[in-house]
């Protein structure tokens, strides 16, 4: 007769390999390696700043919602980072580019649905509102009507405005669910709010710059929406096999993963 073991049931957990904020190195290695890759393959061009963009890009929120937005941002900044040595043709204005991929995969990784980190989200909201504001508001000084504002920065109040509202955790609870349509469609929406607010945090900085007249304002009209629609469609198809495969083999999940 084999006696049953008592006591309190304790936790097994690896510790295999250093951590940052309860993200495995080696995951965060890994996952800039693939932003590396995926840089050197472009999708489109705009005028005005001349930026050829990265398919890279498309899963910058991803890596916050896998590796949480400290593990996840390191790692598109990393990727981003070698991607301007190694894909120069798609680097764009490195440190901007550099600092897009850091705010999207941290602005993912803020879209939490439990208490951890519950209310980091909110400090990134008023960053990007005031980031929005002052965007807009030198566009109107450089004469640029109204209309063709709403018209052109579509990706980025939009986004902005999913973010704010409770959408961001329906799109959260969306990428935990156990049915893949629904993490597909949390992929989608959330890549398309994660991309609308750090093109704010860009746009910020390069209308700064270059300060393109409304005629490029309305030329862009009908690009940007299909560029982020592209961002969104790579964002969902490529996370929707990186969340499967992770749930099949059972990997240990980083703290502030939200699949």
């Amino acid at each position: 007769m084999t006696k049953e073991p008592s006591g309190e049931q304790r936790q097994i957990q690896s510790l295999g390999s250093a951590s940052l904020d309860g993200t495995p190195l080696d995951y965060i290695v890994v996952m800039s390696a693939v932003v590396t890759v995926l840089a050197f393959i472009p999708f489109s061009i705009t005028i005005g700043s001349g930026g050829i963009f990265p398919l890279s890009q498309g899963i910058f929120p991803l890596l916050g919602w896998i590796l949480g937005p400290v593990g996840g941002s390191l790692a598109s900044g990393i990727g981003t980072l070698m991607g301007v040595f190694l894909a120069p043709h798609t680097a764009g204005i490195p440190p901007v580019s550099i600092f897009g991929a850091m705010v999207a995969s941290f602005a993912a990784g803020c879209m939490v649905i439990g208490k951890q980190r519950k209310y980091w989200w909110f400090m990134m909201s008023i960053f990007f509102v005031v980031a929005f504001y002052i965007y807009v508001s030198r566009a109107m000084n450089n004469g640029v009507s109204v209309s063709v504002i709403i018209k052109g920065s579509f990706i980025d109040w939009s986004g902005l405005l999913l973010f704010i509202l409770p959408t961001r955790t329906l799109f959260a609870r969306w990428i935990n669910s156990q049915n893949l349509r629904l993490v597909w469609l949390g992929l989608f929406f959330g890549s398309w709010t994660v991309a609308g607010v750090y093109h704010i945090s860009q746009s910020v900085i390069t209308y700064t710059m270059f300060n393109w007249p409304e005629e490029v304002w309305i030329f862009l009209i009908p690009i940007m929406p299909l560029e982020n629609l592209v961002r969104s469609l790579v964002g969902a198809f490529i996370g929707v096999r990186v969340i499967s495969g992770l749930r099949a083999i059972g990997i240990m999940k980083p703290q502030a993963a939200i699949y």
